[in-house]
Order: structure tokens, then C-alpha cells, then sequence
């Protein structure tokens, strides 16, 4: 697999480190060492992924990753010393698609950099459209009410999981092996953060069709037309 790849992280021993797995592997890589040379580089490079050192000087990885998901649905892996759940799910709920805790084997750093680009690139191309919502698969666009909305790729293969599944119950298992294809490396309760965080997206005048069935899991509502 190729692509260019930005790593945005202030340890340099780290970064270069990573820089190095990543072009063994086949790709170009660049570095950034702060959170404000990383925004420049990643808008000046239009990445194919970033890998986001979540404690970063000048501008923090959280802030960080808020900017780059309202500007890109770049694919984005967070690197963090944090081990607790309610920390690490900070970095999902900004927009990140993967989170890797420190210290890490840089062969993982690069084969979940490669299920998320799976993710990203190889899902069949097509448009999808449930009540007032669309999701263009192929440009990876969503309209809500004929509105654009901008979704994060962990959202993006939520709402198409839910759009393909309608009136269907799923638990957290379920949505995470059809979604990730059992490659999501967080952990079941993060599931719940991403879900949040895409209903407030999709979420228009009160209607709400994501719906929680407590002790199973989630349901995608249609209306009958």
C-alpha cells in the first residue's frame, strides 16, 4: 500500500521512528512537531492519513483533530500516553478514526494505518438514501434535508452500516464487525461516543432516527413513505 502519510509528533526520537516504518512500508511520509505546523502541512499536503500525537505544543492534538474533521475527512489515527477509557474516547468523539496507546510496536501503528485506508478506499461505491437522508459512498458525502454534513470516516461507516440495515437492531459486536470489519481497535463502549456524536450530526428539526434499544443495542428508524 502507498499514500502520503503526516505525522504530527513533538517527540522527535517518536516521530522519526514512525517516519521510518512508514516509508519502509511503501509510503511517502512527512513531520510535523507542533499542532500549528501540522495544521499548515496538513492543509498544504492534503494527506492520505494523519497520525495526531494527542499531547502536542502550540495547538493540542483534540484541538487539532477538531479543525483538521471540520476542514477534511482525512483519516486520522491519534497516538496517546492516556490509557484510561473516558480519555482515550476524547480523541473519537473529535473525529479520529483509531487511537493507538504509547508505548506502541510500530508494525501495529502501520497495519491499523492500512485497515483504516481499507476502510476509507474500498468500500463499494454507491449512493444510499433512507428518508431525508443520502450518503454518496463514492465521494463520501451526506446530506441531511438536502444539507451537507461533514462526518468523520468511523461516522461515515456507522451511518452506512445503519443505512443498509434499516429497522434492524444492532448490538455493538454487530456494528463493529460490519462497519470495521472486526478492525476497530477501540473498545465497545466507544461505539457509543461515535454513535452520539452522529446523531447530533444527522439529527433535524427533533427528528432523530437513530434510536438506542436499551440491553440490545441500536436501530436505524425509516418512516414507511
Amino acid at each position: 500500500m502507498s499514500g502520503k502519510v503526516l505525522i504530527i509528533e513533538d517527540d522527535a526520537r517518536i516521530a522519526r521512528w514512525v517516519k521510518v516504518y512508514f516509508e519502509r512500508a511503501g509510503f511517502s511520509a512527512e513531520v510535523a512537531h507542533d499542532g500549528r505546523a501540522g495544521l499548515d502541512l496538513a492543509r498544504d499536503l492534503a494527506p492520505d492519513l494523519i497520525i495526531l500525537d494527542l499531547m502536542l505544543p502550540r495547538l493540542d492534538g483534540v484541538e487539532l483533530c477538531s479543525i483538521l474533521r471540520r476542514e477534511s475527512d482525512v483519516p486520522i489515527i491519534m497516538l496517546t500516553a492516556r490509557e484510561t477509557p473516558s480519555e482515550r474516547v476524547i480523541g473519537l468523539e473529535t473525529g479520529a478514526d483509531d487511537y493507538i496507546v504509547k508505548p506502541f510496536d510500530p508494525d501495529e501503528v502501520i497495519a491499523r494505518a492500512e485497515a483504516v485506508l481499507r476502510r476509507a478506499k474500498g468500500r463499494v461505491q454507491q449512493v444510499l438514501t433512507c428518508g431525508n437522508i443520502t450518503l454518496n459512498e463514492s465521494t463520501r458525502s451526506v446530506t441531511v434535508n438536502e444539507h451537507p454534513v461533514t462526518l468523520s470516516q468511523a461516522q461515515l461507516a456507522l451511518l452506512a452500516t445503519f443505512m443498509r440495515h434499516p429497522n434492524q437492531v444492532l448490538t455493538r459486536d454487530q456494528l463493529i464487525s460490519l462497519a470495521f470489519d472486526d478492525e476497530f481497535h477501540g473498545f465497545d463502549r466507544a461505539i457509543d461516543s461515535q454513535i452520539s456524536r452522529l446523531r447530533r450530526r444527522i439529527s433535524r428539526d427533533g427528528a432523530q432516527p437513530i434510536r438506542t434499544v436499551y440491553g440490545a443495542g441500536y436501530k436505524f428508524t425509516v418512516q414507511d413513505e
